[in-house]
């Protein structure tokens, strides 16, 4: 796929966005990065790798229209904890319906592993039914990733304190991850055989773990023993519902992308866990 075609990448100083950009280097598409910060150091960063930066933001319509114009493709990706479940769904589909108006091509959008199998979880659902509009607009072509849970998630305040990782997730429950550079890799392809891809809706995943193995794994990569600790489900609650619906859905069904047909279609061993932990001392 070609010369000189501006891709749009939201969420560009991010991790999914700062990844693709990455793995996207090299090509001879236009990379242009859309962020609130212009200013700001991995703004700078991206600048000095050749990226054109703009202004924008998901809730401003103007910044968005400027930042379409020319592209002949678009990378989009919302983030639910900064927005919110219900803001997130509207900033998917404004800048889906944007993107038709100012004659884009070629659509991507970063939804979430098993949004389609009704998961009841309230950040997933809100992705499937952007998915529905990004499908509704009828792009001349369009592309629908679904990464699962990602590594980097393990490092959070929400798992790992100190020496100790805390999750309501039975001992038992394997979870299916993704390192972000991994989904970068695959998203690229989305772009860079945009025809072979176009219509295609892939769930993306590297490896699962149970997170005594996970406990284990990041024991070994950082150099320091880190303990599991599994707490009562109520305690997520208190501070979030749609996190607790989430565990409780990993620990009754979880995620069933294909890794080994990830790794045939994409044609790279996909990153495991221990390889992350050990990338993170």
């Amino acid at each position: 796929m070609s010369s000189n075609r501006t891709i749009l990448v939201t969420g560009a100083t991010g991790q999914q966005g700062g990844s693709l950009i990455r793995a996207l280097a090299g090509s001879d598409f236009v990379l242009r990065a859309m962020t609130r910060k212009p200013d700001s150091e991995k703004a700078a960063r991206l600048r000095a790798a050749g990226v054109e930066v703009l202004q924008g933001d998901l809730d401003d319509p103007a910044s968005l229209k400027k930042a379409l114009a020319g592209a002949w493709g678009v990378f989009a990706v919302q983030n639910t904890w900064e927005a919110g479940v219900e803001k997130e769904e509207e900033q998917g589909k404004r800048i889906a319906e944007l993107a038709k108006q100012a004659g884009v091509q070629h659509y991507v959008y970063t939804s979430v592993g098993s949004a389609h199998r009704n998961t009841g979880i309230p950040h997933f659902d809100n992705k499937w039914r952007v998915e529905g509009t990004v499908r509704g607009l009828h792009f001349p072509s369009h592309v629908i990733m679904r990464p699962v849970f990602f590594m980097e998630n393990l490092l959070s305040p929400g798992f790992l304190n100190g020496d100790t990782m805390y999750s309501s997730l039975d001992e038992g429950t394997s979870l299916q991850m993704i390192a972000v550079e991994d989904i970068g890799r695959c998203i690229a392809p989305a772009f860079t055989d945009a025809a072979r891809f176009n219509g295609r809706e892939i769930d993306l995943a590297g490896d699962a773990a149970t997170m005594p193995e996970a406990a284990a794994a990041l024991s070994a990569g950082l150099g320091r023993s880190i303990n599991y600790v599994r707490i009562p489900i109520e305690e997520v609650r208190k501070h979030s519902e749609d996190i607790a619906i989430m565990l409780e859905w990993f620990d009754r069904v979880g995620y069933n992308a294909d890794i080994p047909g990830l790794e045939r279609e994409f044609g790279f061993k996909p990153t495991t866990l221990a390889d992350w932990a050990k990338r993170q001392r």
